[in-house]
């Protein structure tokens, strides 16, 4: 396991990052880090943009999955048979997000070791075509220090999450049942609307400004996409 980390996450960020340094040393850290997301966010946009098109599908469908619930709200096991049957008939799959959210683990995990020692760049790591920067400064906007805990970046991570979140439930009926499952979902959508960026502030402080800087990018990045989507989406139909 941490061979397939340090060759796919941990070593060609730290050497991408370093390589950047050497390439632009004018600009800071910060804004090397904004790169860094951006480039990452555009590798895997094949599957973030699955995921925003099972978003719209998923809305699409409510009213039927309404349906559903109701007329089976008695039979739990054909209810979950007609469910699925109707995710496959739409070519639906709601855990295609899931993903996304796995991938960016070891991403922030890596970002979090990288900047826990910089500006100090460790040589045994580089590859051989990357040298070593002559300077890093690790200063974001001339006075953020993303390599230390930023109360700023944190709430901008923690406000950006919360909008992130909501756009990305546009035109989802919340569960309007009693049911068990309905309350369920209800207290869910709920919590991941407030409870989930409150936790975003906390990680994102207590661990360093690097890491509130990469959710605050990720976060934009994600509703700009899902807007360039859904537009698309728009235009395909008419």
């Amino acid at each position: 396991m941490s061979f397939l980390y340090h060759t796919f996450f941990f070593d060609p960020l730290y050497n991408i990052l370093v390589f950047a340094f050497n390439i632009l040393p004018w600009i800071d850290a910060g804004a090397i880090v904004i790169l860094l997301t951006i480039l990452v966010r555009l590798i895997i946009f094949p599957l973030s943009k699955k995921a925003v098109l099972t978003q719209v599908k998923m809305a699409e469908i409510g009213p039927d999955l309404a349906d559903i619930k109701e007329k089976y709200k008695d039979n739990a096991e054909e209810q979950a048979r007609k469910t699925l049957a109707l995710y496959k008939e739409k070519g639906v799959n709601p855990f295609s997000g899931i993903l996304i959210i796995i991938i960016q683990i070891p991403i922030i995990l890596s970002l979090y070791q990288i900047f826990l020692h910089f500006p100090e760049v460790n040589s045994s790591l580089l590859y051989s075509f990357v040298a070593i920067p002559e300077h890093i400064n690790t200063t974001f906007l001339g006075f953020l220090d993303i390599t230390a805990k930023s109360i700023p970046l944190a709430v901008f991570a923690a406000v950006s999450t919360f909008f992130q979140f909501k756009f990305s439930m546009k035109g989802q009926d919340k569960p309007k049942g009693n049911s068990f499952g309905d309350n369920l979902a209800r207290s869910m959508q709920t919590q991941m609307k407030y409870f989930f960026p409150v936790i975003v502030f906390f990680i994102s402080y207590n661990i360093s400004g690097v890491i509130a800087l990469y959710w605050l990018t990720t976060n934009l990045f994600t509703i700009a996409q899902e807007l360039f989507i859904r537009r698309k989406l728009k235009t395909t139909e008419v």
